[in-house]
């Protein structure tokens, strides 16, 4: 099946997350307001902003089953938006909740909890800001993990228990932690691979990039049983606590920037060099690059380009025609030329958008949504073999 392209804007999609029945999608455009885009056949037109920010919104989460939106800003503070009815015309709006993150710089990331009674956001603060809510002031308070994360936490995940949170950082390490809440967790959570005593802050796992690149995404697989996560030496690392197994995958491409699991042996991840990825493989076996949700050549066919790969297309020709001659090409003769991918810039987020792993979304620098088949896996021509550490 063909994937799904809509060009949402002409500005980078700085984050997106969909609503439960996949109507509705919220979107940061590089700018202090989101957007929430109602689907109206093949279109999606804006039906709500919510402007509360004061600098760029970096990350936005979107909780199925209460229906509430967080978003999470570089101002150094979040918010949670619910619908609630308006007072004098009675139409439902999107209103917000204070949020006391007590954190001194942006932040980068939000996640609901699977339960949605907590959320955490990661910041340039070397914290993550665990939070719960206190009906007695109507807002939302916060515990910060610290130790021992020594820079800016650019992704976190939550584990199926409501209580473990997957962390990567600019440190160059991915960490799992425990997020227990007293007031909010039951008090016999029960026991995993990763320990069985979890009082909060406790460090689970810390796990370092292969070559000391910053960790720009982590995922928990379904089960919780393992960890992937992705640095910017252009590598992916899949994580068994119960076996102290570790798999490394190095790429010959550009970084990957985002990542989800669609099963438990089965991995979507994407960056810089623009089309989506999937990984596959388990504990015995180990894990290798399967192929790529773009059919690249079919693409590149299309467009007139010689070979798929972002490195051979003729915009990096013409980068390389300024470098070596001090000018650009004219564009009549090596001008620019479209990629041999879906997406024509960084994909900044993937998410799944069928639940069961079937289908998920992509998000990029483009201004493109895209909804894809995760099941339409393109081999590549070159494959990418793993590495047991």
């Amino acid at each position: 099946m063909a994937p799904e392209v809509y060009n949402i804007a002409q500005a980078p999609i700085t984050a997106h997350a969909f609503n439960a029945d996949r109507s509705q999608v919220a979107v940061s455009l590089n700018s202090n307001t989101a957007q929430i885009l109602q689907r109206s056949g093949n279109e999606w037109t804006a039906i709500e902003t919510l402007s509360e920010h004061d600098k760029l919104i970096t990350s936005i989460d979107w909780a199925p089953n209460s229906n509430r939106i967080v978003t999470a800003s570089q101002d150094r503070n979040a918010y949670v938006w619910q619908e609630t009815p308006d007072p004098e015309t009675g139409r439902l709006v999107w209103k917000p909740t204070l949020v006391l993150l007590r954190i001194n710089r942006a932040a980068t990331v939000v996640r609901w909890s699977p339960k949605e009674d907590k959320f955490a956001v990661g910041s340039g603060a070397r914290a993550i800001a665990i939070c719960s809510f206190d009906p007695e002031n109507n807002w939302w308070v916060s515990k910060l993990l610290k130790k021992p994360i020594r820079s800016t936490v650019l992704s976190v995940d939550w584990h199926p228990n409501n209580v473990l949170l997957a962390a990567g950082s600019a440190d160059m390490k991915a960490r799992v932690f425990s997020a227990y809440i007293k007031e909010v967790d039951e008090k016999c959570a029960r026991p995993t691979v990763w320990g069985s005593k979890l009082p909060f802050n406790t460090l689970c796992g810390e796990y370092a990039s292969p070559a000391g690149g910053w960790v720009h995404g982590v995922s928990f697989a379904p089960s919780g049983d393992a960890l992937a996560f992705v640095s910017h030496d252009s590598s992916i690392s899949v994580v068994y606590p119960a076996s102290n197994a570790i798999y490394n995958i190095r790429i010959s491409s550009l970084p990957f920037v985002t990542l989800a699991w669609t099963s438990e042996n089965s991995v979507v991840a994407a960056g810089h060099d623009c089309h989506p990825v999937v990984f596959q493989g388990d504990e015995a076996q180990g894990w290798a690059g399967a192929g790529t949700l773009d059919d690249m050549k079919s693409i590149a066919a299309g467009a007139g380009a010689a070979r798929p790969g972002r490195l051979n297309s003729g915009a990096f020709n013409v980068f390389k025609s300024a470098d070596s001659r001090g000018q650009a090409a004219a564009a009549g003769s090596q001008g620019l030329t479209k990629l041999p991918t879906v997406h024509q810039n960084t994909i900044t987020s993937v998410r799944l958008y069928d639940p069961s792993g079937a289908q998920v979304s992509t998000s990029g620098v483009d201004g493109n949504l895209v909804i894809w088949d995760a099941t339409n896996v393109t081999v590549l021509e070159k494959q990418m073999a793993g590495m047991h550490m």
